[in-house]
C-alpha cells in the first residue's frame, strides 16, 4: 500500500505547531494577501517564512506556501516577492492555480502544486499540468471512482511531472465544502464586492433566507435548512476506500479554524492512516474517532460527493454543531521546569479540580490535559476564581504568551 502524505492547515503558528505536534507530514499556509483565506484567517507574514521552514524541517515535515486567487496585473510584483522570499526560505512548494503564479514558481526553480481551484476533473488535463506541477488537487465533485481512473492512469501512461516523478493525487479529506464547484464561487462578490476568489468571502451561503414569489408576494421561510450551506466533509469512515484510490495526498481543510481543531483532526486522521497501514483500522476505532471529531467545530458531517451522492446535505444551523467548546479562563505566568510547574493567572471564569483545560500559544500549539491537583494563591484548594494566581503540574513549558481554556460540554440542537 502506497504510503498517504497527511497535509494540515496552519493559519497562524498556534495551529502549526498543533499540526506538527499531532503527526502532520506537510503544512499548508498563506502569507498575508492573495491567498484563499487572507479574510478567514490570521495568516503569516513574510518574515516568518524562516522560522515556519524551520519548525517543519525539524520534524521532516514538508512546507506549501498557498498563492492560490485571481491574480491581477496590481498583483505580480507581490507574487514575484512572496515566491521568491519562500524559495530563499526553502519553502517546498507553492500550491497556485492562476497561470502567472505558476511561471512566476517555476522559472524560480520551486515546486508547483495545482489548486483545487483549478478544477481538474480528467487526465487530459493532469497530462497538461503535469509540464508544470508534480502534485494536483482534484475537483471536490469528482467521485473516489473517477479519483481512482485518473491514478490508474497516470500508472499506466507514466505522467511524470517537472521533478522526473509520477504526477501526485491530492484530495480533500475533512473540513468545510463549498457550495460552487471546488470553492469557485461569485455570490459575496455580487452581494458586497467582497470577491471569495481574492480570499474575501462573506459566507453569504452560511445564512439563513426566505424565499419570495415574485409573481404573487408568497414568502417561505426554508425552516431548519440552510439549503446553500453543506455539511462538512469526512471521509474517516471509509478511508480504506480513499486510499485505495490511489490518493498520494489527504488534504485536511482548516487554515481559519481554532488550533485545537487543528489538534483534534490530525490526531484522529493520523491514528486513521497509520491503523490501516498496520492492519488494525475497525469499526470500533472509527466511532472513537468520529466522537473526537464531533468534539471541534463542524456543521455536521457528510461523505461529500466520493461515494457518488448526487444532491449535497446541508446544514440544519449556522453555527458549529460541536460537542465541546472553550471558555477563556486566563493566560501563562511562569513555568518552573526543574518541578515541572506551571503558573496562570485567572482573568475569567473559574477553574475546578477535575476540569479538562486546553492551552495554547504560538510555541506550544493546543494541547489538553485534566488538573487533577492544584494550589491556588500558595494554598492546596479546589477552585480558583477569577484574579487568583493558580499553579499545577504540566509535563510541558507554559510561556507567558500562552492562553488557558476551560473546555465544556457544548449544548448542540438536534
Amino acid at each position: 500500500m502506497q504510503k498517504i502524505e497527511l497535509m494540515a492547515p496552519a493559519g497562524n503558528f498556534e495551529s502549526l505547531q498543533a499540526a506538527l505536534d499531532n503527526g502532520a507530514d506537510s503544512v499548508y499556509f498563506g502569507v498575508e494577501q492573495l491567498n484563499m483565506r487572507a479574510r478567514a484567517s490570521i495568516n503569516f507574514t513574510l518574515d516568518d517564512l524562516p522560522e515556519i521552514s524551520r519548525r517543519c524541517q525539524e520534524k521532516g515535515v514538508r512546507t506549501y506556501l498557498t498563492l492560490n486567487t485571481i491574480i491581477y496585473d496590481h498583483d505580480l510584483s507581490i507574487v514575484k516577492t512572496l515566491v521568491k522570499r519562500a524559495k530563499e526560505a526553502d519553502i517546498t512548494a507553492v500550491i497556485a492555480m492562476d497561470q502567472a503564479v505558476i511561471m512566476v514558481a517555476r522559472e524560480l526553480g520551486m515546486e508547483v502544486h495545482i489548486s483545487t481551484q483549478i478544477n481538474i476533473t480528467n487526465i487530459e488535463t493532469v497530462k497538461f499540468y503535469a509540464m508544470f506541477a508534480d502534485t494536483m488537487v482534484m475537483s471536490r465533485e469528482l467521485s473516489l471512482r473517477q479519483v481512482k481512473k485518473i491514478s490508474e492512469q497516470i500508472e499506466k501512461e507514466q505522467i511524470k511531472g517537472p521533478s522526473g516523478k509520477l504526477v501526485e493525487i491530492e484530495i480533500f479529506g475533512h473540513g468545510a465544502l463549498c457550495m460552487a464547484v471546488s470553492g469557485k464561487c461569485y455570490m459575496s462578490l455580487h452581494s458586497h464586492n467582497s470577491s471569495a476568489n481574492r480570499g474575501a468571502c462573506k459566507q453569504n451561503c452560511r445564512k439563513k433566507y426566505t424565499v419570495v414569489d415574485q409573481e404573487t408576494g408568497f414568502e417561505m421561510e426554508l425552516d431548519n435548512e440552510y439549503i446553500m450551506s453543506p455539511k462538512d466533509l469526512c471521509t474517516i469512515d471509509f478511508l480504506e476506500e480513499v486510499i485505495d484510490a490511489g490518493i498520494t495526498v489527504l488534504k485536511i481543510e482548516g487554515r481559519g479554524r481554532a488550533p485545537e481543531y487543528v489538534a483534534n483532526v490530525i490526531k484522529c486522521y493520523r491514528e486513521a492512516i497509520d491503523s490501516i497501514e498496520n492492519g488494525t483500522y475497525s469499526k470500533e476505532k472509527v466511532i472513537g474517532w468520529m466522537q473526537e471529531l464531533e468534539k471541534v467545530y463542524n456543521r455536521g458531517f457528510w461523505s461529500g460527493y466520493y461515494l457518488g451522492q448526487k444532491l449535497g446535505e446541508w446544514s440544519k444551523g449556522s453555527g458549529s454543531h460541536a460537542t465541546q467548546k472553550k471558555v477563556y479562563i486566563g493566560k501563562g505566568v511562569h513555568y518552573y521546569p526543574k518541578s515541572s510547574i506551571g503558573e496562570f493567572k485567572i482573568e475569567a471564569y473559574d477553574l475546578s479540580l477535575g476540569d479538562t483545560i486546553l492551552i495554547t500559544g504560538p510555541t506550544t500549539g493546543a494541547k489538553e490535559m485534566t488538573v487533577d491537583t492544584m494550589l491556588v494563591n500558595d494554598e492546596q484548594l479546589e477552585k480558583g476564581i477569577k484574579g487568583d494566581s493558580v499553579t499545577f503540574p504540566i509535563p510541558f513549558r507554559v510561556r507567558p504568551s500562552d492562553k488557558l481554556y476551560k473546555i465544556v460540554e457544548n449544548k448542540v440542537e438536534a
